[in-house]
């Protein structure tokens, strides 16, 4: 991967600066209160969030390809790895902002090291399924979570079923107060939502909300506020190391949460390409959210990702380049250190009202009835990777989940579809034949045709379907023609059972022959593995109509 600074400004025309800052500006109202809700999902001081988002968004506007993607403080993943780092810090008797550094710098590199590998197509192994269940999982926990805060009552630690039992027993001691702030919030941000995406109602909310509390001194009637921002100059400086134990737990922790950044980043880079009608090298923004991820690291915060609605933002008020971004980043700062005092009002209800509307914006109910509707079985697939994620730990159920996506593939390809084709009448064309469409049969002869490459995960099924088509056939087959336009792509082991197989059915006196295999890989496999020897070379051919024709002598 060919590392270029700030490709987003090269070229850069006067006449984008007001676009830029307006989009900044924008960028800015939204992230504010984003990153402060971030911040406390994740379990760290809220000026962190304001760290994170400074750290991603200046990395990327260094390293990244594209133009619009905005990187900070990400609530998908804030979650997965804010359980997963307190049972840690507990077990090792760590602080938890103590770890969230080295956690950062470990989700960073292994970022980093998927960028330079060009590992993009990391990116396509988890299906619209998985991942719109284990969100809908990750909707839960936050909406568990941020219950306790939202009605104003003590929250008890451990799993998600025996909180949600706690909340409900403590619901007569709930602060009608809190709670009028939380679902204000709410409501006003979803109702900005509705009327456009340039409408920051989160800000909205918050503002109001504070200005409600520090009017009518709420703080004195059991609102919790989240108090004046420690904003300073961050210190560089390296994470501490944990034992061995604990590093190994992270690492593996990282591993989910570098995946899910994967996932997020190539979706954003899909829907908001720097350039329309061109592909990007998805593998350097890779590398750049993982760099926002060090620097995160270096200024005391936790993992950054990149961001689908803020990225919606800026290419929507027409922004242009990175220094969007950059813009937002100074106005973001600038607001944190002249105006920190002003947070002393903000309610926690209030945030937690925004993380109620993130949470329900990632419960994808239009994604999850398209799926019903045009998935069929695979609706399965979302509540499973949800059940997981919601039964189990959070991380445990997100490892689960991928492996399940991991899987579904795999038994996808295991099983691949096989279809015996008939003459189209009055044509040379050989198709599926369909119950209403005139197609004939040519007696004595079977055209098999296997719509799926040739390897060792799916072969011995390809043969056995192939000799149960044999079978079926109401007089003795003669001819075997395998259409093999479906295969692109055959393996040793797969060669070896395919070949294995026609030999048998050589010896039974069946005439074996191979058309339109078009793929140029797979001709090439077909010859260094054997493949074609065994079939014979003169029994290769460019259609099924000619070694229909060819061979049909042999048919009684």
């Amino acid at each position: 991967m060919q590392i270029r600074i700030l490709a987003s400004l090269r070229n850069y025309r006067v006449e984008w600066l007001s676009r830029d800052l307006v989009a900044g500006l924008m960028l800015a109202a939204i992230a504010i209160p984003g990153q402060l809700a971030t911040a406390r999902l994740a379990g760290m001081p809220p000026e962190t969030g304001i760290y994170a988002f400074a750290a991603g968004s200046i990395a990327f506007a260094v390293f990244g390809a594209n133009r619009f993607m905005s990187v900070g403080a990400d609530s998908t993943i804030a979650p997965i790895f804010a359980g997963g780092l307190a049972s840690i810090a507990v077990a090792g008797g760590h602080a938890h902002a103590q770890l969230a550094p080295l956690f950062a710098l470990l989700v960073g590199a292994l970022l980093i090291v998927i960028g330079l590998l060009r590992a993009g197509w990391l990116s396509t192994l988890l299906s619209v399924p998985v991942t719109t269940g284990f969100l809908a999982g990750i909707a839960v926990h936050i909406a568990v979570g941020e219950l306790p805060t939202l009605l104003g009552v003590p929250d008890e630690k451990g799993h998600l079923l025996p909180r949600l039992v706690h909340v409900i027993g403590q619901l007569p001691q709930a602060n009608p107060l809190a709670l009028a702030l939380g679902v204000g919030v709410l409501g006003v941000t979803l109702a900005a939502s509705r009327l456009g995406p340039r409408i920051p109602g989160a800000l909205i909310g918050l503002v109001g909300a504070g200005v409600v509390t520090a009017s009518f001194h709420l703080e004195t009637r059991g609102v919790s506020v989240l108090g004046p921002l420690a904003v300073t100059l961050p210190q560089f400086a390296l994470p501490a190391l944990p034992g061995i134990e604990e590093f190994g737990r992270m690492v593996q922790l990282a591993l989910v949460v570098a995946m899910v950044c994967v996932m997020q980043t190539a979706a954003v880079a899909n829907t908001f390409p720097a350039d329309d009608g061109k592909t990007e090298d998805v593998s350097r923004d890779f590398g750049a959210v993982g760099a926002g991820s060090v620097m995160a690291a270096l200024v005391g915060a936790f993992p950054v990702n990149a961001s689908p609605p803020r990225t919606a933002i800026v290419r929507e008020s027409g922004g242009q380049s990175q220094l969007a971004a950059l813009a937002a980043v100074a106005l973001v700062v600038g607001l944190a250190i002249v105006a920190s005092g002003l947070t002393a009002y903000v309610p926690h209800a209030a945030l937690s009202g925004i993380l109620l509307y993130v949470a329900w914006r990632i419960f994808r109910i239009g994604e999850m009835r398209e799926i019903y509707r045009r998935g069929g079985p695979e609706i399965l697939l979302v509540a499973a990777s949800a059940a997981l994620v919601v039964a189990l730990p959070i991380e445990t159920g997100m490892l689960l989940a991928i492996l399940m996506s991991f899987v579904h593939s795999l038994y996808t390809v295991a099983r691949p579809y096989c279809v015996e084709l008939a003459r189209v009448s009055g044509s040379t064309v050989w198709w599926p034949p369909a119950p209403d469409a005139p197609f004939e049969h040519v007696p004595g002869v079977l055209v098999f045709a296997p719509s799926a490459p040739i390897n060792f995960t799916n072969c011995e099924r390809v043969c056995a379907e192939m000799r149960s088509a044999i079978a079926r056939q109401p007089v003795a087959v003669k001819v075997l023609v395998i259409e093999a336009n479906g295969i692109i792509g055959i393996d040793y082991t797969g060669s070896q059972i395919l070949r294995r197989a026609i030999t048998d059915l050589q010896g039974a006196g069946i005439a074996v022959a191979l058309a339109r295999l078009a793929a140029g890989g797979a001709q090439e496999q077909a010859r260094r593995t054997g493949l074609i020897d065994t079939i014979g070379r003169e029994r290769v051919f460019m259609s099924v109509e000619e070694a229909v024709r060819k061979l049909s002598q042999r048919v009684a």
